[in-house]
């Protein structure tokens, strides 16, 4: 009888998802049922090698325990998992883990830096495990170092090199890449990427941005959201709201969908007659005061289009520090809709990406370029809908109309 081992981290270049980590009980997520988080916990540990084949799983009564879960629910969730012939149950011997790969399916690479980091990736590889296109195919939480993990993006270059060579040792039928950014090496580091998938002749799928710079374009089908329209909707929403002093606000070293949310950005300006004095374009930390306070004491902003909900966070911060009412004084739009944007001092307005839907869209793309080499470069881009909070006055108006 194979001993029973205790799971290890889940590998990746950062720190794995808190609702991953197999030593801790996973946060359970909004509207997921426990059912799906106890097998989400346990397919993931087994595609990542945590359990390998011939390890013996928890207990039922020990995963109940863990995820708070009845032995119903538990049951529900191994089930599932013998059904994909991952696990077998022997009366008396428990339940254990079968071979990880079955004969006729794939192995896929998850090369995502920023998994832990960035928190759209979590809910998007979730979309790929639960698709049903992924089954019988696998994926690999790969690490190639074997020394730990990364916990920053200083590191995530050279821990992304080593993912991708143990991708290409594996022999893995494909790779999702979501490029590295936020780091000023970042377009060298994609390129060279690219250049070791290129040479091992592996298909990439890439996942919500290309590593080349707006509008370059790589030769690689690409999921992700229409992030031009984005910025768009995002822009014209806080302008339908009487906010014509705006500003956009990102990071440096930011990805290309930034660049594609600032041309959005800059084209509701136009069509809505909008002639700023002052490029409104603003590229700096939201958690550095003095370049905040810069921006607010120059372009005097009503309203800040922020290129995401984590800047948009950072930037309430800084702005309540300085003594800024939001919305009263300055309204805030973010985009992503993160799991805590309704929880904020001030909920944020901002644009609804379905991550678990691109997750779904990337896995069978990339079975179909598997299967149709010959197709032409696609890009699949999502639509996104507005989730309207506290923070861009809307409220406000209604209720000083209504007063």
């Amino acid at each position: 009888m194979a001993k029973q081992r205790k799971p290890g981290p889940i590998l990746g270049s950062a720190a794995a998802p808190e609702s991953l980590r197999p030593n801790a009980r996973p946060e359970t997520p909004r509207r997921i049922s426990k059912h799906q988080v106890v097998f989400d916990y346990l397919n993931s540990s087994i595609q990542s090698g945590a359990y390998r084949p011939g390890d013996r799983l928890p207990s039922e009564a020990e995963l109940g325990t863990m995820f708070g879960a009845s032995r119903i629910t538990v049951a529900k969730a191994v089930l599932e998992l013998q059904r994909m012939n991952l696990v077998s149950r022997r009366p008396g011997a428990g339940t254990h883990v079968q071979a990880r790969r079955p004969v006729d399916g794939h192995t896929f690479g998850l090369l995502i830096p920023e998994l832990g980091l960035t928190e759209i990736f979590e809910p998007i590889c979730h979309g790929m495990m639960r698709s049903p296109f992924a089954r019988p195919d696998a994926l690999i939480w790969g690490n190639a170092s074997g020394s730990g993990v990364s916990d920053s993006r200083g590191e995530a270059a050279e821990e992304a090199e080593n993912m991708a060579q143990h991708f290409i040792a594996q022999k893995v039928s494909g790779i999702f890449f979501a490029p590295l950014e936020l780091i000023p090496e970042k377009d060298a580091a994609n390129r060279r990427l690219m250049r070791m998938l290129e040479r091992a002749k592996i298909p990439v799928i890439l996942l919500d941005r290309c590593y080349l710079p707006d509008p370059e374009r790589s030769p690689h089908d690409l999921v992700g959201i229409d992030n031009r329209r984005t910025g768009y909707i995002a822009t014209v929403h806080l302008i339908d709201l009487g906010v014509e002093r705006l500003v956009f606000l990102g990071e440096e070293h930011s990805a290309s969908t930034v660049d594609a949310r600032v041309t959005g950005f800059h084209e509701a300006l136009r069509r809505r007659g909008i002639h700023p004095e002052t490029n409104p374009v603003w590229r700096g930390s939201a958690q550095d005061q003095e370049f905040v306070k810069k921006m607010v004491d120059v372009a005097r902003p009503e309203g800040v289009v922020c290129a995401n909900d984590v800047t948009a966070a950072r930037l309430m911060q800084s702005l309540l520090a300085l003594g800024r009412r939001i919305p009263e004084e300055v309204s805030i739009v973010g985009i992503d809709d993160v799991k805590y944007a309704g929880l904020l001092t001030v909920p944020l307005t901002t644009m609804h990406q379905n991550c678990a839907a691109i997750g779904v869209i990337a896995m069978a793309t990339m079975l179909e370029r598997l299967a149709h080499p010959e197709l032409p470069t696609r890009d699949i881009l999502l639509p996104t809908r507005l989730v309207v909070r506290r923070s861009c006055g809307a409220y406000l108006n209604a209720e000083r109309a209504g007063s």
